[in-house]
């Protein structure tokens, strides 16, 4: 045990975490995504009984957001209406990432093209959410 760690981040995802460098991409994925062969071969985490929300509070308590990048975050865009932006990607917004300084920008990505930016992915976090549309790349930064 740890002092000061979240307990959702076991030592497989602490040991991820921790050998990204600068511009890595993290990808947190919910329950209904194609985590296996997305991750094609590359580390996938598994944390089941959480959701997406919790997973993200987690890692971002020790997870330096790109303050290089325009939009260091990236979510999986709504099919039938890609300006709808889907309530885990506002939850995650309003009570995670604006919590951030500076905050960080998100944007949406088609969904096929979702799928090619996780594949280059570091590593692949698949969550117990449910609620559609809770996928999130994560560009790792530095720390000053």
């Amino acid at each position: 045990m740890l002092k000061n760690i979240d307990p959702l981040l076991t030592p497989d995802l602490l040991r991820i975490l921790a050998a990204m460098g600068h511009g890595d991409v993290l990808a947190v994925v919910d329950s209904n995504f194609p985590a296996y062969s997305v991750a094609g071969g590359k580390p996938l985490v598994h944390l089941p009984s959480v959701d997406s929300l919790q997973v993200l509070a987690a890692i971002l308590t020790l997870f330096p957001v790109d303050t290089y990048d325009d939009e260091p975050i990236q979510t999986m865009q709504h099919v039938d209406d890609p300006a709808h932006v889907p309530d885990i990607v506002q939850r995650v917004q309003q009570q995670i990432l604006s919590r951030i300084a500076p905050v960080p920008a998100t944007r949406a990505i088609e969904r096929h093209a979702y799928y090619v930016a996780a594949r280059a992915a570091v590593a692949v976090v698949q969550t117990g959410e449910t609620l559609p549309y809770g996928n999130f790349l994560l560009r790792k930064g530095v720390l000053c």
